[in-house]
């Protein structure tokens, strides 16, 4: 009985020690099972983290880190909304271009770029300064826009074909706008005439121009410029010039002969001459009497046909390879080649240089004293004005120049043609006249030659010099300046020495351009004092020496 109970024990000891020993067993799978777990989550967890990233792959992050995030949006957007573009013009363009298909490609454009702003917070998309509108000024100095003019191969689509990502239209400058498209440009002419260019990198943009070299005027016409990103959207051409093409106006001051000059001659020097004459002009607001009259210096800017552009054929479209719309010079009748982009680098030397080619004149240099005969004197032209700044006392400064050793012809209105004109002031040594416009012609004396301005009462000096004075030097002539004293105007005659207009110019200017143009400009003649200009004479000879 005590065996039976004693194996019974024994037995149950046993059961109960197994069981003891399966849970454990049944714990340690539990417990290893949650060990693995936990091990995948955090695997997980690691493989997926941004440092992971870096660690696993160094090139990526390197990447991700020198691309601003807005630019990686940016491509992804692009590309919507080019095939959102597509599928648009698919649907509405059936022939050419039309202004509504261009509206709604914008509309859609500009949905696009305002889903990814509402979508990306300010601090990402402040990164990426290429596509904000000051880019360009802030990068100007860095990145230069050059033109090779040697290879233009017409618009196509191609990307090799392109040199510029899109129009560069310069609006900033107050005086003038400048508009570069290169590529496939089309020109639609008539009364809303249009340049678009076809450029698969070119956003979609339109701008609107007055091609003038002072667009701050009234009564100027404006063109408009676009960009769009394939021909569908485009005019189809008509025909097509593989030469650059020039959009500018005439008008404003034109007629004027100093502005004649100074807002258009000068200008069309600046913004064609690196063609070489191989460039076509499309001009606004034509004046076909006025372009007779400088027939020799058009006919070297351009080799090619002057097509009036804003009474162009409504049905023609004009393509050329490359079209610059406006131009401008950013100081008065001269050219500054670090301000003003001529793609040659020229300067109001070369632009003398270009006259004296375009009217056949003889003279690059005046005489040179030391080198030339006893008997041969230095020729001056003095310059007469019939309305107002007349030399009241004229007799005596002839008598004055022909004493001190020169040549003495007086100059008015030319009563010969222009071409002759310009051939006759070619001949002379030395210019004198009263400020005016008629101090113009001094771009066809030869280089080295003297230009003595007189400039009258009332704190004109700045006005003159920077409408002559820095000119001339810019052409490589001698400048001489003669400022008139109060006692040799006749002024002193109206007003008498205690009157404002003589005792305080500078508050005359104060009082507003109108009574500086009608007094100082307008109403007063010069009584040359000639104990104080004889030495102004002297030293013109001295500098032909």
């Amino acid at each position: 009985m005590m065996r039976t109970e004693a194996k019974e024990t024994r037995s149950a000891a046993r059961s109960s020690s197994s069981l003891w020993k399966r849970g454990y067993v049944g714990y340690g799978l539990i417990l290893g099972f949650v060990l693995v777990l936990l091990y995948l989550m955090v695997s997980a967890q690691f493989n997926y983290s941004p440092h992971a990233a870096a660690y696993a792959n160094p090139t990526t992050i390197k990447a991700a880190d020198t691309v601003p995030a807005k630019r990686q949006r940016s491509r992804h957007e692009q590309d919507a909304a080019s095939r959102g573009m597509e599928e648009l013009g698919r649907k509405e363009v059936v022939e050419g271009h039309t202004e509504k298909s261009t509206a709604r490609l914008q509309e859609e454009q500009d949905k696009g770029e305002q889903e990814w702003a509402d979508k990306n917070p300010i601090e990402e998309r402040s990164g990426n300064e290429r596509n904000s509108d000051n880019w360009e000024e802030k990068h100007k100095a860095k990145e230069k826009d050059t033109v090779e003019f040697t290879e233009f191969g017409g618009g196509t689509d191609d990307f090799n074909n392109v040199a510029h990502t899109k129009p560069i239209c310069d609006t900033s400058f107050g005086k003038y706008d400048i508009c570069e498209l290169d590529g496939d440009a089309r020109a639609r002419g008539g009364a809303a005439a249009t340049v678009t260019l076809v450029s698969p990198r070119a956003p979609l943009r339109e701008w609107t121009i007055k091609p003038y070299s002072r667009k701050y005027l009234d009564g100027l016409k404006a063109v408009k410029v676009k960009s769009v990103p394939s021909p569908e959207y485009a005019p189809q051409c008509t025909t097509r010039l593989n030469v650059p093409a020039m959009v500018i106006e005439l008008g404003g001051f034109t007629g004027n002969y100093w502005h004649d000059f100074t807002d258009v001659l000068v200008p069309l020097f600046i913004g064609a001459r690196r063609f070489n004459g191989e460039v076509q002009l499309l001009v606004v607001n034509l004046l076909p009497f006025w372009v007779d009259k400088y027939r020799k210096i058009f006919n070297q800017i351009s080799r090619h046909e002057i097509v009036e552009f804003d009474k162009d054929d409504d049905g023609a479209i004009r393509c050329y390879p490359h079209v610059v719309i406006g131009y401008g010079s950013r100081k008065e009748f001269t050219i500054d080649p670090s301000l003003d982009s001529t793609g040659g680098g020229y300067t109001m030397v070369d632009f003398t240089k270009f006259l004296r080619q375009a009217y056949s004149l003889p003279r690059d240099r005046p005489i040179k004293l030391s080198k030339s005969p006893a008997d041969r004197r230095p020729r001056m032209m003095i310059l007469e004005r019939t309305n107002s700044r007349k030399f009241m006392n004229l007799h005596e400064v002839i008598a004055a120049a022909e004493a001190a050793g020169f040549e003495v012809t007086i100059a008015g209105r030319p009563r010969a043609s222009y071409d002759e004109f310009a051939r006759e002031v070619n001949s002379f040594d030395v210019m004198l006249g009263v400020h005016g416009a008629g101090l113009t012609n001094c771009v066809f004396l030869p280089t080295g030659a003297v230009l003595v301005q007189i400039v009258p009462y009332g704190r004109l000096e700045e006005i003159a010099r920077t409408d002559f004075g820095d000119p001339a030097r810019d052409m490589g002539l001698r400048y001489i300046e003669y400022g008139i004293a109060a006692e040799e105007s006749s002024l002193m005659d109206v007003f008498g020495k205690d009157h404002p207009m003589i005792k305080d110019p500078v508050a005359v200017h104060m009082s507003g351009w109108g009574n500086v143009a009608e007094w100082y400009l307008g109403k007063q003649d010069v009584h040359i004092n000639m104990e104080r200009f004889k030495p102004v004479l002297k030293q013109a000879m001295e500098h032909l020496r």
